[in-house]
C-alpha cells in the first residue's frame, strides 16, 4: 500500500528542523524493513500573525511503499518519535494516510491549498481526517501542527506543490552536466524550463546553486532558465533556491 506520512511544527529556532526529523523517521521505516520511502517534500503554508510557527511554517511529507501488516507499527512509532524528539515549546502534529483507502481526494487536496492562503482551525482538520479515515494526532503543545500535517499530505497527494528536501548530488564537469546524465539520477524525472518546455537529452545545464527538484505533475522536476551570460555554449542554468521558493 501507499502511505503518506507528514509531520509539522516539531521544531524551535534553536532545534533540529522538521525536515531532519522527517528524514530520521523515513530512515527508521526502512531500517525496520517496514517499507521503502520516497524523498521528502517541503510544503510552504500560510504565514500569518494568527498562526504560531517557528521560522517558515512548512510541513514535511514522504511516501512509504509498505505492507499493510506494518501500518500500525509505523503509526505507533511515529507518534512516540514525535512526542520524544520534538523540541520543547513546539506543537507537533502527525498525519498518516493510506492512498488506497481514501474515499475522495478532492477535499483533502483543497484543504492543502487553502492552508497555503488562509487560517484554518484545528477542528476542521480533525473533522476532515475522521471523514476520510486518516490518522491525525497531536504530540505536544497546542497540537496546532495537525493542520499543517494534514495539509502537507493533501499537497503531496495533489502532485503539484513542494520542494524536495536536501540537495541532489549529480556528477558534473566544471559545474555542467548533460540532461541525459541528469535524468539518470533516481530523483529527477524531468528537466524543463520554468515556462514548461522539456530540454533535449544532449542539452547541457550549468549548476549555479544547490541542485533541488520540485514536485510538478506528480514528477520530480529540475527547473532551468536561459543562461544568457554563458560564453561556452551552455544555454541553460539551474534555478536558484530563491527562485524555487515560489514552489
Amino acid at each position: 500500500m501507499t502511505v503518506f506520512v507528514c509531520i509539522d511544527d516539531t521544531d524551535s529556532i534553536d532545534s533540529r528542523g522538521t525536515g531532519e526529523l522527517a528524514d530520521l523517521l523515513a530512515r527508521e521505516v526502512e531500517n525496520r524493513s517496514w517499507g521503502r520511502c520516497s524523498s521528502i517534500t517541503r510544503h510552504q503554508l500560510f504565514v500569518h500573525p494568527d498562526i504560531p510557527y517557528t521560522s517558515h511554517n512548512s510541513s514535511m511529507c514522504f511516501i512509504a511503499d509498505m505492507d499493510e501488516a506494518h501500518l500500525g507499527a509505523l503509526t505507533e512509532y511515529a507518534s512516540d518519535f514525535l512526542a520524544r524528539e520534538s523540541a520543547e515549546g513546539s506543537d507537533p502534529g502527525l498525519c498518516v494516510a493510506v492512498a488506497e483507502r481514501l474515499p475522495r481526494t478532492d477535499a483533502l487536496i483543497d484543504f492543502g491549498y487553502r492552508a497555503k492562503r488562509t487560517v484554518i482551525e484545528m477542528q476542521e482538520a480533525y473533522c476532515l481526517a475522521t471523514a476520510a479515515g486518516i490518522h491525525l494526532s497531536s504530540h505536544g503543545g497546542t497540537g496546532q501542527g495537525v493542520i499543517g500535517a494534514l495539509a502537507g499530505v493533501g499537497l503531496r497527494l495533489g502532485g503539484n506543490d513542494g520542494r524536495m528536501r536536501g540537495t541532489l548530488s549529480i556528477p558534473a564537469t566544471d559545474g555542467v552536466a548533460a540532461v541525459k546524465d541528469i535524468l539518470s539520477h533516481s530523483e529527477v524525472d524531468v528537466v524543463r524550463t520554468m515556462e514548461g518546455a522539456c530540454l533535449a537529452a544532449e542539452d547541457r545545464v550549468r549548476f549555479v546553486d544547490k541542485v533541488k527538484t520540485v514536485l510538478m505533475g506528480g514528477k520530480l522536476v529540475l527547473l532551468v532558465m536561459p543562461d544568457d551570460a554563458d560564453k561556452s555554449g551552455v544555454k541553460w542554468k539551474s534555478c536558484t533556491r530563491q527562485q524555487l521558493k515560489a514552489y
